[in-house]
């Protein structure tokens, strides 16, 4: 007999139509003689369908001009860097690289954005426009290091003094409450998230929809060819985060679904395509449990299932990272505790200036290397208990072990090697932080935030994330121009 070969992807997207299908069902589809009165019990099920419909956001439209805001948000980001052990950083100097176990940046940056309102009528207009600059503060050549994925510099190591670009600039259309954008923008899926952890985010440019008609669930969808990274003026090619990045995926597009909590129950299947480099499924279900004590239990499960796609650009890839996480909460105090672990001779990898939707996810290191296993422990706490309001402190502990890629063979059939893991062989790694922020919660700065986060990582030789000191300030100043 011929064996059957399934499409993980076309697997995934028979799987989110199945889930659609099921979520919105017509019960009156039965047919019955024309001309006839349909039963009570059928007339209630239409009612009760009309009620379980989203009510329609195009029909509040405030109109393009009326609906129009704009904002300011300023954001100083200072980050001082050490390396310990065998991990270096590096200078351009004349005569060649130097070695430096220290980087600084410090950048003040603006956001300024504008977003329109909808036209009236059934379909809806409207506009997004952001324009956003960074001027470096820290500008010696010795102190940035190359720079890395922190600040922009020239060929030769400086530092630029000031950059900017228009981050996002797209046109919206909206029927009810389904919305079509087209041009630059920001998105948050677990197959497309903009990254925001250094003085400016990355945007993407394509078109997106999202799709909220029904009150159980919301359908995503898009097609991407490009990204506005952090540090950078214009628009660039997909690379992967851990791979070769001599090899780029011509575009990302992707489908799926949310379904909205019911009785603390949520789900959400996803599905995506990395064009010549991989095929993505992710599967995440949440459950909360919150009672009138004060008391909240929340757990969270997530599966990525990666296989390569196309020209294999990163050559074969056959990856599965599973994560789940358990919280209990009580009034002020929250305790995490998660597990993850890969199952695959390679990294779980995605693109670069994009994130993933893990549970271990800490403030430096993803805990995604090849067949690598990982535990997190987390402790939160809101002063609002002790008389501070807005103050919120995160202490964590997270260690991966058993990172494994000797068995490696994704070069094999000529095609491109992908991953330098094959001298990975039972290499471990930790990280142990700590955070503490400030909300203003009233007044002329209110929803500012000012955040500092301590963390320091350890690895052994190879363990791809090194071994860094790390002291980050960053201030948020959010301002309403109209």
């Amino acid at each position: 007999m011929k064996s059957i070969k399934i499409n993980s992807t076309a697997l995934c997207l028979v799987l989110s139509l199945n889930l659609i299908a099921d979520a919105s069902a017509d019960p009156l589809i039965l047919s019955r003689p024309s001309g006839s009165k349909p039963p009570i019990n059928e007339t209630k099920a239409a009612q009760s369908m009309v009620a379980d419909r989203a009510d329609s956001q195009q029909d509040s439209a405030e109109g393009f001009m009326d609906g129009s805001h704009a904002t300011l948000n300023l954001r100083n980001y200072y980050t001082r860097q050490s390396t310990f052990g065998t991990t270096n950083l590096s200078i351009q100097k004349p005569w060649g690289i130097e070695s430096t176990d220290r980087r600084t940046t410090w950048i003040q940056a603006a956001m300024l954005d504008y977003r329109s309102g909808y036209t009236q009528g059934a379909l809806g207009f409207g506009v997004d426009l952001s324009v956003w600059g960074a001027t470096n503060l820290e500008r010696g050549k010795g102190a940035v290091a190359n720079g890395g994925d922190r600040t922009l510099v020239k060929n030769n190591g400086e530092a630029v003094s000031d950059w900017s670009r228009i981050a996002v600039s797209d046109v919206r259309l909206r029927l009810s409450n389904t919305e079509l954008k087209a041009g630059r923008f920001t998105t948050d899926n677990p197959m497309l998230r903009s990254k925001d952890n250094r003085s400016l985010p990355s945007t993407f440019q394509g078109v997106n929809l999202i799709s909220s008609e029904s009150a159980y669930f919301t359908l995503h969808g898009g097609y991407v060819t490009h990204v506005i990274p952090r540090t950078g003026t214009d628009r660039e090619r997909f690379v992967s985060t851990f791979g070769n990045r001599s090899f780029h995926g011509d575009s990302i597009s992707y489908a799926g679904v949310n379904v909205k909590e019911w009785n603390g129950l949520a789900a959400s299947l996803f599905a995506s395509r990395f064009e010549n480099v991989w095929d993505r499924c992710f599967l995440g279900v949440t459950y909360n449990l919150i009672n009138s004590n004060g008391f909240a239990w929340k757990n969270k499960a997530t599966l990525y299932r990666t296989r390569d796609q196309g020209a294999r650009e990163l050559g074969y890839i056959d990856n599965t990272i599973a994560s789940i996480a358990t919280t209990f909460s009580k009034d002020i105090h929250s305790f995490t505790m998660a597990y993850q672990q890969v199952f695959g001779d390679e990294y779980f990898d995605y693109q670069y200036e994009t994130n993933a939707n893990l549970n271990n996810i800490a403030l430096y290191s993803d805990f995604n290397g090849p067949n690598e296993k990982s535990l997190m422990v987390k402790y939160d706490t809101n002063f609002i208990g002790y008389g501070v309001p807005g103050l919120t402190t995160s202490v964590w502990y997270a260690k991966g072990w058993d990172i494994d890629g000797t068995h490696y063979d994704g070069d094999k059939n000529g095609a491109h090697t992908g991953y330098n893991v094959r001298g990975l062989d039972g290499v471990m790694h930790w990280e142990v932080g700590f955070s503490a922020a400030y909300t203003v919660l009233s007044g002329s700065l209110k929803d500012s935030v000012v955040r500092t986060t301590l963390y320091h990582h350890r690895g052994e030789p190879g363990q791809i994330d090194g071994s860094f000191n790390e002291i980050r300030l960053v201030t948020n100043i959010p301002l309403e121009l109209f």
